[in-house]
């Protein structure tokens, strides 16, 4: 079985939420969709404020939002397919992931959790780099490393789907990935371990 295929899927959000929920509130989805319905309310932005005036705001009223308008592809997507999907287009571009997602198994625990645009790799703290395919011609390693800054290799990361991400490294070939780049992965895996 690939990495890919054990990746975490968007499920598990929905699921953090609907704990969020409970805990926030003393009450589940099935409680709160069907006091949603009771409103009547049949658009998202009126939704939002009358969720908001009963104390349910971030990630449970997001989910409350798609219970009651729909979820969209990509959160029902398995994980492979949201990889598939990134990588549609350039499928010269994924055995990087392959070869990344091999090389951060050596590394110690951890799990793998497939978005709609990157694939995020996460210790058991916390996301330590995430691998995007950014163009046709570059997959980004985007790692979290605090206080270095960005030199030689390392540039700065922008818009890699994680404010958390600092720099990152551009490859453009399963080949490139050599023992530097591997070296950076395992430094941002032990600073967020």
């Amino acid at each position: 079985m690939s990495p890919v295929a054990e990746a975490t899927n968007w499920r598990e959000m929905v699921d953090w939420s609907a704990a969020l929920l409970r805990r926030g509130t003393g009450e589940g989805v099935p409680e709160w969709n069907r006091r949603v319905l009771s409103t009547g309310l049949d658009n998202e932005r009126d939704l939002r404020v009358w969720l908001r005036e009963h104390g349910v705001t971030g990630y449970p009223q997001m989910l409350l939002v798609m219970e009651r308008f729909g979820y969209p592809d990509f959160m029902t997507a398995s994980s492979d397919e949201l990889v598939d999907a990134q990588y549609a287009d350039r499928p010269e571009m994924r055995p990087i992931l392959d070869r990344l997602l091999a090389e951060a198994a050596l590394l110690g625990p951890m799990h793998v959790q497939a978005r709609k645009t990157y694939v995020a790799l996460v210790s058991p703290r916390r996301t330590f780099a995430i691998v995007k395919a950014t163009t046709r011609d570059r997959v980004d390693l985007g790692l979290r490393l605090a206080g270095h800054a960005p030199a030689g290799r390392l540039e700065p990361a922008r818009a890699l789907g994680n404010d958390t991400i600092t720099v990152r490294i551009g490859i453009g070939s399963a080949d490139a990935i050599d023992d530097d780049t591997v070296e950076w992965l395992r430094q941002a895996y032990t600073a967020n371990s």
